[in-house]
């Protein structure tokens, strides 16, 4: 009943995981403005055809081929996405057509994608980002296969365990940040065994990250928490690779140890279970799961636990799910989009500052 991202929104960011230089989207100029815009920090030119009221009657595929010129004249890309709007798709525009009319040195990918008919969810748009990639021989059938089902899982656990349940969710802002900062430093400094779990989406892991970014010896030497991140980067498209690698490096210049890789940082539907099998197997008295952390099956566990996302709409679903403590990230996207390092969290920012207040 409220608003969810879009499969136009979606075959954006993945075309912009593949290092597309310049995405068209053929509808007019307003459509997913706010996500184009923020791509623009991302590095990708992100340009419209501004489909008008006549072009739904008399077509725009002179406006598209005139728009794919001037993007080629303007930027020199190496690969050009054209998305689809609802526009677009409603009237039956032919994405390929355009492309094979304007003869350019560079990749084209056409994505038919809109925001219905069939497509609701929005992991939609990005597997036909992926399917017109194959096509082109960007990506072979394997990595195909591997993020479509993953894409799949993802939205069969918002539709199950998170906000796409169906019903209207109100927003919520969480917990207190300082009052929960407080039960993990207490419970390190009280000898109790703390798992921290990175499972985070893509770029926002520069901001989870930022969580595991302290230095547990000024609370009790003797006691290192556990540390479970998605940070594999041998998994995924090349700029996912790369955050993965950023991170890991980050972390690992500022002393924090990893102790257990789950997956890569588009595999959170199972790396989250891979991190369970793990903390099955470790005594553990509180559980921090950090980023999509419905992911993480916490009713399974006995333990105090805090969930830290990114959604205001996702803290009731999550303290449904039987988590104890719920801490809300704002703008996550927003913060971390253009980035390549890790960036201050409020949370992380908390914990840290309440360190230095201990007595």
């Amino acid at each position: 009943m409220h608003p969810r991202p879009s499969p136009i929104a979606a075959s954006l960011y993945t075309l912009r995981d593949m290092d597309a230089d310049v995405i068209i989207m053929h509808g007019p100029q307003g459509c997913c403005f706010r996500t184009a815009r923020l791509l623009e920090g991302d590095g990708v030119r992100v340009l419209t055809t501004s489909m008008a009221e006549n072009d739904f009657i008399l077509g725009a595929g002179e406006k598209l081929e005139k728009t794919l010129k001037k993007a080629y004249e303007m930027f020199s890309p190496k690969l050009i996405g054209i998305v689809g709007t609802c526009a677009s798709m409603i009237i039956g525009e032919d994405l390929k057509s355009a492309i094979e009319n304007v003869d350019l040195d560079c990749t084209v990918l056409p994505v038919e994608s809109h925001g219905g008919f069939g497509e609701g969810d929005n992991t939609e748009g990005a597997i036909l980002v992926l399917e017109s990639a194959l096509n082109k021989g960007i990506i072979n059938e394997n990595e195909v296969n591997r993020q479509s089902k993953m894409l799949k899982l993802a939205t069969e656990i918002e539709k199950t365990r998170g906000m796409a349940q169906g019903k209207y969710i109100k927003p919520n802002f969480g917990d207190s940040k300082e009052k929960i900062a407080k039960i993990i430093i207490q419970a390190i400094k009280d000898d109790k065994k703390v798992a921290f779990l990175l499972n985070s989406k893509k770029e926002t892991s520069y901001l989870f990250a930022d969580i595991l970014n302290f230095d547990y010896k000024l609370i009790n030497p003797n006691n290192k928490p556990i540390i479970l991140a998605n940070l594999d980067d041998n998994i995924g498209l090349s700029r996912i690779k790369k955050h993965a690698n950023n991170i890991k490096n980050e972390l690992n210049d500022k002393g924090v140890v990893i102790d257990y890789i789950t997956g890569g940082l588009d595999e959170y539907p199972t790396s989250a279970l891979k991190g369970e099998e793990y903390l099955k197997n470790h005594s553990v008295d509180l559980i921090v799961v950090c980023g999509v952390p419905h992911a993480f099956h916490i009713e399974d566990f006995d333990v105090e636990s805090i969930a830290v996302t990114d959604g205001p709409r996702l803290v009731e679903p999550l303290r449904n799910l039987d988590y104890d403590h719920v801490v809300a990230e704002v703008d996550a996207h927003s913060k971390t989009l253009g980035t390549d390092s890790i960036v201050d969290s409020d949370f992380g920012l908390m914990i840290r500052s309440a360190i230095d207040w201990q007595d």
